[in-house]
């Protein structure tokens, strides 16, 4: 039997409260029909560049729905509304009657990515690298730096690629020959006909500046995706089977705003641009899965931007931690352990603080009862100790933040 759309409609008076922003169990997500509707968050750490007053043929409360976490912003109708209340599990049916809605939630959540995450980068780490033409020298002289051959030889190769003739063309060759010897790589010119796609532990697939026309879907193996701020490589996300990545440099035609390579022998599905136009119709399930991924994408990169406005240093590792374990839907309960997929390192990087300047952090957060290294990765023997001291230090965050408003006031 063939599936049926099945949408309803809802009806909100003026200044009524649709969705609120902390909730749980968002399972609808809303288009308007007729009316006005305005977003607002209870701390805006960044300014997106859109509107947050919506109108007819606007859609709201996506990110959580589809990405199955808590709402991360409020809606409260500002005339009356009638509404179309989308169920998460119609999202596939929808798009597949309607392949511009996806098309338009997918550019739209590209963008807000991308913009989100150069927002983090620069509160964060203080820098970006965004618009720099020869980010992907720089890349490459970092992998050097740190006896990393086939990741500099990677980058080096892709920057002669797009830039035969640019200012530091000359010592990249020079590189590249000393390297080669050294490196090892998978395809530094992948074929357009193979879609399926094999890399070898420690190769790269795509590095940050690199201009791309594919998505990738992890068939088989672990993936991290990472990127070069200042003279350090930050971890942004280990990747398992399953997982959709490098989609935003097909959808927008920019340069790739990360790197990847194989975390350990890695078999990837390659989906270039035609073959994608093909899958909104044909393969909803896999635009529905991209719409998901990156749906958890903004609601990750919020939650890291509310981390990063926290005062204490050892507050903001905890919450790290605690935003580590909600974005893995580890469920929170006493006794229950759980090992993390990264060292301290790794922590601080997420975090935005050298190795230096943490040592006393990490030595601190490491007094934390059951939390410990085993064999170079992050376990704790009770998730819940992490939850109370994350909450901890949000609550006395926000308690000195609001004495020094008082006292401003006076």
């Amino acid at each position: 039997m063939e599936n049926s759309l099945q949408l309803s409609l809802v009806n909100f008076k003026k200044d009524a409260y649709i969705i609120v922003e902390g909730k749980a169990n968002a399972e609808h997500f809303f288009i308007i029909r007729s009316g006005k509707v305005r977003l607002s968050k209870e701390v805006d750490l960044v300014e997106e560049g859109e509107s947050n007053l919506l109108e007819p043929g606007d859609f709201f409360g996506v990110v959580s729905t589809m990405s199955s976490h808590s709402h991360i912003e409020t809606a409260q109708a500002l005339t009356d509304v009638s509404l179309i209340q989308v169920h998460r599990d119609q999202y596939g049916i929808l798009i597949e009657r309607n392949a511009p809605v996806a098309l338009k939630i997918i550019q739209g959540f590209s963008k807000r990515v991308r913009y989100l995450d150069e927002a983090l980068t620069k509160l964060t780490f203080k820098n970006t690298a965004e618009g720099d033409p020869d980010i992907l020298f720089k890349v490459a002289e970092y992998y050097v730096r740190q006896s990393k051959y086939n990741q500099a030889f990677f980058s080096y190769y892709q920057y002669l690629r797009s830039n035969p003739q640019g200012r530091h063309s000359a010592e990249a060759r020079d590189r590249l020959a000393k390297i080669k010897p050294y490196s090892k790589t998978a395809y530094l010119e992948p074929p357009k006909d193979e879609f399926t796609r094999t890399y070898p532990k420690d190769t790269m697939i795509f590095a940050e500046g690199q201009t791309g026309d594919e998505l990738y879907i992890l068939q088989k193996g672990q993936v991290k995706i990472s990127k070069i701020v200042g003279d350090k490589e930050v971890l942004l996300a280990i990747l398992k089977p399953g997982d959709i990545f490098g989609e935003m440099a097909l959808i927008d035609s920019k340069p790739r705003s990360a790197s990847a390579d194989a975390y350990e022998d890695a078999v990837l599905l390659a989906v270039n641009r035609a073959n994608f136009q093909r899958m909104v119709v044909s393969q909803p399930q896999i635009i529905t899965r991209l719409t998901t991924l990156l749906a958890e994408r903004i609601w990750f990169i919020y939650k890291q931007l509310a981390n990063a406005s926290l005062e204490n240093p050892i507050g903001r590792l905890y919450d790290a931690l605690l935003i580590q374990l909600e974005k893995n839907r580890v469920g929170i309960r006493p006794g229950l352990s759980y090992s993390f997929p990264f060292g301290t390192k790794d922590l601080l990087n997420m975090v935005g603080f050298s190795s230096t300047e943490g040592t006393t952090f990490i030595r601190e957060l490491l007094k934390t009862p059951g939390l410990k290294l085993v064999e170079e990765k992050l376990t704790v023997a009770d998730v819940s100790e992490i939850e109370k001291q994350a909450k901890y230090f949000r609550k006395m965050d926000r308690l000195t933040k609001s004495r020094a408003d008082s006292k401003s006031l006076r």
